[in-house]
C-alpha cells in the first residue's frame, strides 16, 4: 500500500513536465511547418525571387527589348532585341508589339495579341516565354515590373536563416479598434507614399516592456505589422520585418514573432517595400523569426 501511494504521489510531478514538453514539441512543429511553407512559397514561379526588373514610365512611349538601344532593356538572352513599345498617356498605359513579335495577355483567354491596354496589377500582365510584364504602382508613380522565371536571383537563392524558436516571443495582445478604420500613409523605400487602412492598435508585454503596435490590413484582410527592432541592421534586415496575425477574437490577438519574416527588398533590388511607422519601431531586441543574409 505504501509503495502504491508513493507512486501515485510522484506520478503527477513526472507527468507535468512531460505535458509541457509535448506542448513545446507541438509548437516547434507548427513553426517548423510554417517555415518550410515560407521557403517553398519563395521558390515558386510567382514569388518575389522571380521579379527581375522595374522600369519607370514617363509620359510618351518607351521601347522594350533585349537590345541596349531600348528604353527598357530586358536581361540578355531572355527576349528578342526589340519586343515592343509601352505608351503612357493621360494616366493610361498600353503596349504595342514590335513587328513579328506576339505576346500573350493574362485574362484575355491566353491568346496571342499584338496590342494590349494595361491596368495596374499582374492579372493584366503580358507574357513572352519566361517573361511577363505588368503595370506597378509605387505611390502615385507608375512602372513596368518584370518577372523572369529563370531569374538569377531565383537560381542563386540558398535558403533562409532563422532564430531558434522561442515561445516567449508568442504573446497575446489586447486589440483596441479605432472608432473608424484609420487611413494610414506609409513611406516606402523609394520615397513614395503608400496608403493603407489600420483597424486599431495592439498592446502587449514583451521582455517586461509594455509595447503598442499599429497594424494595417493586408490584401487578405489580416492584421499586418510592419516593424523594426533592436536586431534591425544587425541580425535582421535593416529596413523592416513583416508579421501577420489573425483577426482579433474577444478583444485579443496573438502576435507571434517566431513568424516574423523579411520583406521582398531583403532578396530583390527590383521590389518596393513599406517602411515601419514610428509606432512600430521597437526598442527591444526581437530575437525571433527570420534573420537576414545577402542571397546573391
Amino acid at each position: 500500500m505504501h509503495s502504491k501511494a508513493w507512486l501515485w504521489l510522484v506520478s503527477p510531478a513526472i507527468l507535468l513536465p512531460l505535458a509541457g514538453l509535448g506542448e513545446d514539441a507541438s509548437y516547434q512543429k507548427e513553426i517548423d511547418s510554417w517555415r518550410v511553407e515560407r521557403e517553398t512559397n519563395l521558390k515558386k514561379d510567382g514569388s518575389w525571387l522571380t521579379v527581375a526588373g522595374l522600369y519607370w514610365l514617363r509620359e510618351g512611349e518607351s521601347s522594350v527589348g533585349a537590345a541596349s538601344e531600348n528604353d527598357f532593356v530586358l536581361p540578355e538572352g531572355t527576349a528578342p532585341a526589340f519586343v515592343g513599345t509601352f505608351a503612357y498617356e493621360a494616366g493610361k498605359v498600353s503596349f504595342r508589339a514590335h513587328e513579328g513579335v506576339t505576346v500573350v495577355q493574362k485574362g484575355k483567354g491566353e491568346k496571342p495579341v499584338s496590342t494590349a491596354n494595361l491596368e495596374p496589377g499582374e492579372k493584366n500582365a503580358i507574357a513572352l516565354g519566361n517573361l511577363s510584364m505588368w503595370v506597378h504602382l509605387s505611390g502615385p508613380r507608375l512602372a513596368i515590373r518584370l518577372r523572369d522565371l529563370e531569374s538569377p536571383i531565383r537560381k542563386e537563392f540558398t535558403g533562409l536563416q532563422w532564430f531558434p524558436v522561442d515561445a516567449a516571443y508568442r504573446v497575446t495582445g489586447k486589440f483596441t479598434p479605432h472608432p473608424e478604420p484609420k487611413d494610414v500613409e506609409i513611406l516606402n523605400m523609394l520615397g513614395d507614399i503608400e496608403r493603407y487602412q489600420s483597424p486599431g492598435v495592439v498592446d502587449f508585454v514583451l521582455q517586461g516592456q509594455a509595447i503598442r503596435m499599429e497594424p494595417v490590413l493586408n490584401s487578405e484582410g489580416l492584421l499586418w505589422f510592419i516593424f523594426k527592432d533592436g536586431t534591425s541592421g544587425k541580425e535582421t534586415y535593416p529596413a523592416a520585418r513583416f508579421l501577420q496575425a489573425g483577426q482579433p477574437k474577444d478583444g485579443s490577438v496573438v502576435v507571434d514573432f517566431n513568424k516574423a519574416y523579411n520583406p521582398p527588398c531583403a532578396f530583390n533590388p527590383y521590389t518596393t517595400c513599406p517602411m515601419p511607422p514610428k509606432e512600430n519601431r521597437l526598442k527591444v531586441r526581437v530575437e525571433a523569426g527570420e534573420k537576414y543574409k545577402k542571397h546573391s
